[in-house]
């Protein structure tokens, strides 16, 4: 079948009020995209054209789907599912003969399992073909009733089951493949005679079921048909998601310790043999070489990881590039734009930001380098800073080849220093340091033999004097403070003594 035949509807106009939430169910994320993502990426791979019904939040949502190449259509007001493949049926056009619908916030959903949805359509020649799973628990899903030859009967939501049907454990996934051609007449006579006088694709269904063969498929995996209607139901997707994500990392060679614990988004690539520890988080589109080790605590967000590095714990690591050999950590932050060339290592308290550090550079303790470029085999000390904001601005700093920079150093931007150059401990730089120079910017140091001891022994004197005056101001106190005696102290008041009346 030509692949223009074949149309993915999406739906994804709804709010998804149970989330309590200002942000459009489709849009909220699980496995580190949204699941409106998720679910256009499993539809791509069957190559027909991706149509997504959007409403609430249309512009935000039609942003989120239009880079994958899918296309929209308005649903405004939106009245059921029905109502939505009618809106669509003018942008479905008149090549298409299939159709596979499904929810926008069914990210579990899988490209294998909606291929052999359609397969099954097109074997059994049906007219609709239903997605269904079987579940332990089927309450507050409609059940599958089946004939006896296997096809559908009916969807029976479970407020008008019986007793016998709400035993039934095959739901509805709302997942369906229709032939549109039969789908049309039928939805045109479906009627809103429901309690929120909407159109359901159901209804449709019951229509298609009186002159037309409708199927069921069975899922293989439940899970795949969990919406994310609830909070809760939001972080079974999300665990389901990145369980799956890190299985297939361990299937091509990655070590993963305490997978449980760790969180790697869809778009994340790791080499084989490479080591991800607990705790580790890596998202967006990181990519890891082989021969790595990520160790526990450490986040890495965008970031390019080539072969045998090492990141020690609770380093973060945010839209930067590690060349092989590199080492981070523990506890530095790599901010965007930083990038670390073979053999560079980063040691502990170092922040680096739009900054290229060049082959064997070390900068291993407490220290900001920002807007700067520093050239190979360079030592930077311990609380180096480089000082690139003005108020206004940030300015370059540019280090050569073979440099070392003295610990407790401020290089002010912008400033130049030379290949080979020396910068003295303790340095405030603000000119251009040559090649091969020494820079000492610094007060000159004055050692005054005996000014300490000297100064105790003045400390001492004034304590004793303060001390004597303090002695001498209590004794003076006491004499002056007349006695009571003992008889008037213990003396009684008479009760015969009349009070004096306030007048």
């Amino acid at each position: 079948m030509a692949a223009n035949e074949l149309t993915c509807v999406v739906l994804a106009a709804g709010k998804g009020t149970r989330l309590k939430s200002k942000v459009a169910k489709v849009l909220h994320r699980a496995g580190g995209m949204p699941l409106i993502e998720n679910v256009i990426r499993a539809c791509k791979p069957l190559g027909g054209d991706i149509l997504v019904v959007v409403g609430h939040q249309a512009e935000d949502v039609r942003a989120a789907v239009t880079p994958f190449g899918a296309s929209t259509v308005l649903q405004r007001p939106q009245n059921g599912t029905g109502h939505a493949m009618l809106i669509a049926r003018a942008a479905i056009g008149v090549k298409a003969r299939l159709a596979i619908v499904l929810p926008g916030d069914a990210p579990l959903i899988r490209t294998e399992t909606l291929s052999a949805l359609f397969d099954a359509h097109r074997e059994e020649h049906a007219a609709a073909t239903i997605l269904t799973a079987e579940l332990n628990d089927p309450a507050g899903y409609g059940r599958i009733v089946r004939t006896r030859d296997g096809t559908v009967s009916a969807i029976v939501e479970e407020k008008s089951a019986n007793d016998s049907e709400r035993k039934i454990r095959e739901v509805n996934s709302s997942i369906y493949c229709f032939t549109l051609e039969k789908l049309w007449p039928c939805l045109a006579e479906v009627r809103p005679e429901n309690a929120h006088r909407e159109l359901y694709l159901t209804d449709a269904i019951a229509e298609l079921k009186k002159r037309e063969r409708v199927v069921a498929v069975l899922s293989a995996d439940a899970k795949e048909i969990l919406g994310c209607n609830t909070r809760r139901e939001l972080a079974e997707a999300d665990r389901v998601l990145r369980a799956r994500k890190a299985a297939a990392l361990m299937d091509a060679g990655v070590a993963i310790y305490l997978p449980e614990t760790v969180l790697i988004d869809a778009e994340v690539e790791v080499g084989a043999d490479s080591v991800i520890e607990p705790g580790v988080q890596l998202l967006g589109k990181t990519s890891i070489g082989p021969h790595c080790r990520i160790q526990s605590g450490s986040i890495l967000s965008d970031a390019v990881i080539e072969h045998h590095v090492l990141v020690r714990a609770y380093s973060v690591i945010t839209g930067s590039r590690l060349s092989a050999g590199a080492m981070v950590g523990p506890f530095a932050h790599l901010r965007e734009g930083a990038e670390l060339r073979a053999g560079a290592r980063v040691g502990n308290f170092v922040e680096v930001k739009k900054s290229v550090l060049g082959e064997g550079v070390k900068a291993m303790h407490l220290t900001y380098l920002g807007d700067a470029t520093i050239g190979r085999e360079s030592n930077i000390g311990a609380g180096t800073i480089t000082c690139n904001y003005d108020g206004l601005r940030k300015n370059p700093t540019r280090i050569g080849e073979r440099v070392f920079v003295g610990s407790d150093s401020a290089l002010v931007a912008p400033v130049t220093v030379g290949d080979g150059a020396y910068i003295a401990a303790g340095s405030t730089v603000t000119e251009n340091v040559p090649a091969d120079a020494l820079a000492i910017a610094r007060g000159r140091q004055v050692n005054k033999p005996g000014w300490a001891l000297e100064r105790r022994k003045r400390m001492l004197e004034q304590s004793s004097q303060i001390k004597a005056r303090s002695e001498a101001a209590n004794g003076a106190d006491a004499a002056d403070t007349p006695k009571t005696s003992h008889r008037s102290t213990n003396r009684k008041p008479s009760s015969n003594r009349k009070k004096k009346s306030r007048r």
